[in-house]
């Protein structure tokens, strides 16, 4: 894994994440506060107490659709942007009160960290260690 204080832009790929599928996540959002901005504006404003506002037809809702764009457009950004927030706190488990999970608190700071496992590599320790110091490496902790 690597940890930076800032996002490096393009390094996705070369460490190996993948991309994620938020945008289809937003996308639902999205249809879902459209669908409920529309349901919403037909009950209130034709079904359940239709009103005559700038001389504006009243009876369908094709006829008041002009008017409620906004309403729908603003609706629809409210639960996209709610809902992707409650997914990226779930997904990346940082809710309020979970420990995070980078290595060292100096990531989110000022320090880059390198974190290898050599559970399943065919390297040995030591022969890392030499490689890690040869390039530069200024700190090198084991655990």
């Amino acid at each position: 894994m690597f940890f930076s204080p800032f996002p490096i832009h393009g390094i996705d790929p070369i460490i190996g994440v993948r991309k994620t599928r938020l945008a289809i996540c937003a996308f639902i959002y999205g249809l879902s506060g459209m669908s409920l901005a529309i349901l919403g504006m037909w009950y209130f404003m034709i079904e359940d107490w239709p009103m005559n506002i700038g001389g504006k037809p009243n009876y369908t809702l094709l006829q008041n659709l002009p008017a409620f764009v906004p309403v729908i457009f603003e609706i629809t950004v409210l639960c996209t942007a709610h809902g992707m927030i409650l997914t990226y706190f779930l997904r990346n488990k940082t809710l309020p009160g979970m420990k995070a999970k980078n290595p060292d608190p100096r990531t989110t700071d000022d320090m880059f960290a390198v974190e290898i496992e050599l559970d399943h590599q065919p390297l040995n320790e030591e022969e890392l260690v030499a490689y890690l110091k040869e390039t530069g490496a200024v700190e090198i902790n084991k655990r």
